[in-house]
């Protein structure tokens, strides 16, 4: 079968579905790769790069979609290019199923199976064909690079002999992958940074970023992203209002607002009103990643860069991963790459359109002229997490009665070893001889108090060499001074070296151990 990617005819995009690297890995599918003359020149990539990857070139794109079994685009296509789709043909592009049921009505009527990559469904093993997070992912930072070239101050703060200036302060609204990719590039560029989200769950990775993540004073429990794809879902009226309240808070103090809030097949929630934009300082900036949805500002333009009444600048462009279409189209073609591994579990040069896989199912829009749109839920589901237990404080009558049922049962236990070793001392002792008994009480003696010293020591405070050479000084130590009144003087200066030695072994060994722990203190 023959993969094909025609040029974009979307005014303005520069992106393209295929890469001389990409095209290699696709070959060894087992498929035959061709590519319309001029496909890749706004993305860096000549036609002379694809033929020597072994990609065939051709001239025009009505002899490039009659040519392909398979055709790989970036752009949802347009009416042209749907007359062009045919019977048992493979559509792979970005498609809007949401906001495009003309589009899918003329791909079941001529047969043609459609794989949308914006559905491609959010789980673990369907990562590597993301091409929403890949395109988002360049949004946020090339958001920042845009906010930058508009601002008129550093984003770091400096101090220098003509003066100080103080660092930017930026505000990233929903911590998405383009969101998180904003709040990375922002703060690598020294600003300080806010972020918000209505997913809870996603604070932690906010501030592990070096940003600070905006709380609100909400009691109403949001829902897990995770149990809804890794979306944001809608909200209640009274936390939209408490969200506006926070946002009209904060929008005096920011010089920088990026917003990326967007909700699937749904126009983009209004999050910056107008009295907020009058409310920042002149010289401003909004970045509304969320323009081609109708945006998160009010002011916003699709496509274009306005400045206010009061100096904020407000920049609604849509082709932000376009304008670094060589990193988008390496991106783009590795997830497209991927779904064609997919698709070819033989690698025989034959697509398997299998229905029961849930990434395959979950991006068909269109399949053998029926429209597949929406899909069912994954079997396998992103695991939401669980709520918090709210612990029940214990009062302290609870307390106290806890403490002295486990002092009670400490003392049962250490009375019933005392016994069971008296009874077993007596025991031996009935049919030892005494001097074999007098060399068994030091040695159950020194494995009692080896076992006192080292044994209750924690593992944090002691290492397992030094435990062990306390243990067996302790042992040594009291077999010595039991020797030190024999009548042999020989045996009464060893047993002095003994006890000197060992008192060195011990007491060098706490010494150590202080040390140890004067390491881990503050001054």
């Amino acid at each position: 079968m023959k993969f094909g990617v025609p040029k974009e005819i979307y005014e303005g995009e520069a992106r393209v579905a295929l890469t001389p690297d990409s095209a290699k890995q696709i070959q060894k599918l087992g498929y035959e790769i061709a590519v319309e003359s001029g496909a890749g020149a706004r993305a860096g990539f000549s036609d002379s790069d694809y033929e020597a990857a072994g990609v065939e070139v051709i001239k025009t794109a009505a002899a490039l979609w009659k040519a392909s079994d398979i055709v790989a685009k970036v752009r949802q296509p347009d009416e042209t290019e749907m007359k062009r789709l045919r019977k048992d043909q493979t559509l792979i592009s970005f498609f809007n199923p949401g906001g495009n049921a003309e589009g899918m009505e003329k791909a079941k009527a001529s047969g043609a199976n459609v794989i949308a990559m914006e559905m491609v469904p959010r789980i673990s093993r369907a990562q590597k064909m993301d091409a929403l997070s890949s395109m988002a992912n360049i949004a946020g930072y090339r958001a920042v690079i845009e906010a930058g070239n508009n601002f008129g101050r550093f984003f770091t703060g400096q101090v220098t002999a003509a003066g100080k200036v103080p660092p930017a302060k930026v505000l990233v609204v929903g911590a998405g992958v383009a969101g998180l990719a904003a709040i990375g590039t922002s703060t690598s560029l020294g600003a300080i940074t806010y972020a918000f989200d209505v997913r809870p769950e996603v604070a932690e990775q906010v501030e592990s970023m070096g940003a600070e993540f905006v709380y609100l004073d909400f009691e109403e429990e949001q829902q897990d992203g995770a149990a809804t794809g890794g979306y944001a879902s809608v909200q209640s009226e009274e936390f939209r209002n408490a969200q506006l309240a926070k946002f009209r808070e904060l929008a005096p103090e920011v010089d920088i607002v990026i917003t990326t809030a967007l909700i699937p097949n749904r126009e983009a929630p209004e999050l910056w009103t107008k009295d907020m934009v009058e409310a920042m300082k002149p010289g401003s900036v909004i970045v509304d990643l969320a323009a081609e949805k109708g945006g998160n500002c009010k002011l916003t333009v699709a496509d274009e860069k306005i400045v206010t009444d009061n100096g904020v600048t407000i920049i609604g462009y849509t082709d932000f991963p376009s304008r670094m279409a060589t990193q988008a189209s390496t991106l783009y073609a590795t997830n497209i790459r991927h779904m064609m591994a997919d698709l070819t579990p033989e690698k025989d040069g034959q697509i398997n359109h299998n229905m029961e896989d849930d990434v395959i199912r979950g991006a068909t829009v269109t399949f053998e002229g029926d429209i597949t749109f929406p899909p069912p839920p994954p079997k396998v589901a992103a695991i939401a997490a669980k709520p918090k237990e709210v612990v029940k404080e214990k009062t302290p009558e609870e307390k106290r009665a806890e403490e002295i049922a486990a002092f009670k049962a400490q003392t049962k236990q250490q009375v019933t070893l005392l016994v069971v070793g008296a009874v077993l001392l007596l025991g031996v002792g009935l049919v030892a001889p005494a001097s074999f008994m007098q060399h068994f009480i030091v040695f159950v003696l020194s494995v009692f108090v080896g076992f006192q010293v080292i044994w209750n020591v924690s593992h944090s405070l002691h290492t397992p060499l030094m435990a062990v050479t306390n243990a067996i000084s302790s042992i040594i130590i009291l077999g010595a001074l039991m020797q030190i009144g024999s009548g042999s003087f020989l045996v009464i200066i060893l047993a002095a070296l003994s006890v000197f030695m060992a008192g060195i072994n011990i007491f060098g060994g706490f010494l150590v151990t202080r040390r140890m722990l004067a390491m881990f203190q503050k001054s």
